[in-house]
């Protein structure tokens, strides 16, 4: 894996993990609490107290995400790409902390279905036995334990979240976000269309919530004085919603040429790409990323039907012809069906992106020189220009400026059939 790691940081030591099966808690005992001597020193030279999840040998961290229910198959994956991770750095012997220790990663999985007093509990539960919490999906989910993550000084960084207030340090001292904000993915296409110098009528549907408001925040800061494109028709959904197809009737009268869908719930972006054909609008379209699959949404919602699909992306596809040959890319399949039991190309781009968050965080433990939560925050906060595994070119891990979270960079692709390719123009 050592190519994987060269660029900017350059691979520390071996990496070990033992890896839990999804869904289902690896209860190792890490034998860590907080008072326990597990190396590392003050200047004094004294011991300093390691903080619960760390020992000598190993590092716990855990996870609160969607294992059942519609957002099933994006929440599995952000388990699976870290245990393929750090399931392939195990084999090779484990991660070199910045203490000088050598420790395996040990993972804890738990399913909150996307529901939010499901995850409070689950950060409840694994609060005292893992080091830090990681990668989980979910804006109403993260948001529902932030506050007592706050309070308990345990780290829930490199979440799956685009709301901007987790990548705030001082809201939020103890969290920081990995993927890109929603308003820097709505202003990505914003700006997109603003300079194709063509006239251009936009129908916007967005969750009424603060995914969907980002979304659209960013995309009409982008278009401001914009001569070219006017917003026609503007209307909002519920995340409780099991239909839009009023939505889509009513959009579809505006005559709007590009359709901006800031939706997260992948049932009803199949759906609404189908109630359009049935309507016989057929406009370009703008989706989030996390709602963009190729193989899981556009394929069974006919995508093929419409002049082009858009979206914007920080990470290689794997389903992409263009990545067929790609060493990282194979590198990375190996690794996803040997130590996360996941045999398929992926469907969704959240097992890439928390294979970067593996990658991201042995960055961060090699900067450790003490085994405590708050000694981890401050290392979190140096990764600059880091090229994860599997990152687009254009595109790097950056937790040093305040407001943004680890990755804000992203390009725009577009659909072409089978999977993307990055533009840089409306066409």
């Amino acid at each position: 894996m050592s190519e994987f790691h060269t660029k900017t940081w350059g691979r520390r030591a071996r990496v070990t993990t033992v890896v839990a099966g999804i869904g289902i808690l690896a209860l190792v005992a890490t034998g860590c609490a907080r008072g326990a001597n597990t190396g590392g020193g003050d200047e004094s030279g004294d011991a300093v107290a390691a903080s619960p999840g760390i020992t000598d040998d190993s590092i716990t961290l855990g996870i609160t995400t969607p294992l059942s229910g519609p957002t099933a198959g994006p929440g599995t994956c952000t388990v699976a790409g870290l245990e393929a991770y750090f399931g392939a750095a195990n084999a090779e012997g484990g991660i070199e902390f910045g203490d000088g220790n050598t420790r395996t990663v040990e993972i804890e999985a738990l399913d909150d279905a996307y529901d939010p007093q499901q995850a409070a509990a689950n950060f409840e539960q694994l609060k005292d036995s893992v080091f830090a919490m990681t990668s989980g999906l979910g804006t109403p989910t993260n948001r529902a334990w932030r506050e007592a993550a706050i309070d308990d000084e345990v780290p829930q960084v490199l979440i799956m979240t685009g709301d901007p207030l987790f990548s705030n340090t001082e809201e939020s001292p103890w969290q920081l976000g990995f993927v890109p904000i929603y308003q820097n993915e709505g202003a990505a296409f914003g700006e997109l269309l603003a300079a194709s110098g063509e006239d251009h009528k936009v129908a916007i549907l967005a969750q009424n919530d603060d995914y969907g408001e980002g979304y659209v925040e960013g995309f009409k800061e982008a278009i401001e004085g914009a001569g070219n494109v006017e917003i026609v028709e503007e209307l909002t959904y519920e995340a409780t919603d099991t239909s839009v197809d009023a939505q889509l009737t009513e959009l579809a009268a505006s005559g709007a040429d590009v359709f901006f869908n800031a939706m997260s719930i992948t049932p009803l972006v199949i759906s609404s790409l189908q109630k359009a054909q049935e309507l016989g609008w057929l406009p370009s379209w703008f989706l989030p990323s996390n709602t963009s699959s190729p193989t899981a949404i556009l394929e069974p919602g006919g995508a093929t039907a419409f002049p082009g699909v858009y979206s914007v992306s920080f990470a290689k596809a794997p389903a992409s012809p263009a990545y067929a040959e790609d060493e990282d890319v194979q590198n990375f399949l190996t690794n996803l069906a040997e130590y996360a039991d996941y045999p398929d190309t992926p469907a969704f781009p959240h097992c890439m992106w928390s294979y970067m968050i593996g990658g991201t965080l042995e960055q961060v433990f090699g900067e450790m020189t003490e085994p405590t939560r708050e000694n981890f925050m401050e290392a979190l906060r140096t990764v600059s220009d880091y090229q994860a595994p599997l990152m687009l070119e254009g595109t790097a891990v950056d937790t040093t400026e305040d407001g943004q979270p680890a990755v804000s960079s992203v390009v725009v692709q577009k659909y072409n059939g089978r999977g993307y390719d990055t533009v840089e123009t409306f066409e």
